[in-house]
């Protein structure tokens, strides 16, 4: 199973670049590239709201759950 993080989607839509959102919601871009490649392992609630305030979305908008899919650090573990 694995949360899959469509930021990037929501970015598109609003035609905003990484380092305008990660300037706007105040995290580094290299923090919002971490995000938008599904690398992160929890993201904070304040965060979350940011990107959301900042992109006029919901967080369901952004998080998807995928029933099956494995993250690569998970499957490293086996």
């Amino acid at each position: 199973m694995a949360i899959i993080i469509n930021i990037d989607v929501m970015m598109a839509k609003r035609k905003i670049g990484a380092i305008e959102l990660a300037n706007r919601i105040g995290i580094t871009p290299a923090n919002l590239s971490i995000l938008k490649n599904n690398k992160a392992k929890a993201i904070r609630f304040s965060t979350l709201e940011a990107i959301c305030k900042e992109l006029q979305c919901q967080p369901g908008d952004i998080l998807e759950y995928v029933e099956g899919e494995e993250r690569e650090d998970e499957e490293t573990k086996l």
